[in-house]
């Protein structure tokens, strides 16, 4: 006999309030994750964020048990610090080419066309480089 623990993502989980609700792979269906279930040293999970755990009964419905984090939560953060940054006056000069590169997309968009994929794979990294500087 074979044993399969269930599996799910996230839907979202309220630190402040100690619980949350994640949706099983194999039809559970939602299922209530108190804080309590979670490993220690986690305070919390985040929306999409894969678990591993087990169920019980509990009062009202399915309840999550031993939970296993089988990724690492997202995160936005790069844990960067302030003395990461550029300096300002550098970021105006980078600031100022992004509006020039984001104005011939928006001219060629303007006469109904895309940028190519090569060129738009671009326009992208930099976005993403330059929101990456700009926030921490």
């Amino acid at each position: 006999m074979r044993w399969t623990v269930p599996t799910g993502k996230v839907k979202f989980f309220d630190t402040a309030k100690g619980f949350g609700f994640v949706s099983g792979d194999a039809g559970e269906g939602d299922v209530f994750v108190p804080a309590s279930a979670l490993p220690s040293g986690v305070d919390g999970l985040k929306g999409g964020q894969r678990i591993e755990f087990s169920i019980a009964e509990g009062r009202r419905g399915a309840q999550a048990m031993a939970v296993r984090l089988l990724d690492p939560a997202p995160s936005v953060s790069t844990g960067r610090k302030v003395r990461d940054r550029k300096p300002a006056d550098e970021m105006v000069v980078i600031v100022e080419d992004v509006i020039k590169l984001l104005d011939s997309v928006s001219e060629s968009l303007r006469r109904g066309h895309y940028p190519d994929k090569q060129h738009g794979n671009k326009v992208a990294q930099v976005l993403r480089a330059v929101a990456g500087d700009l926030e921490l």
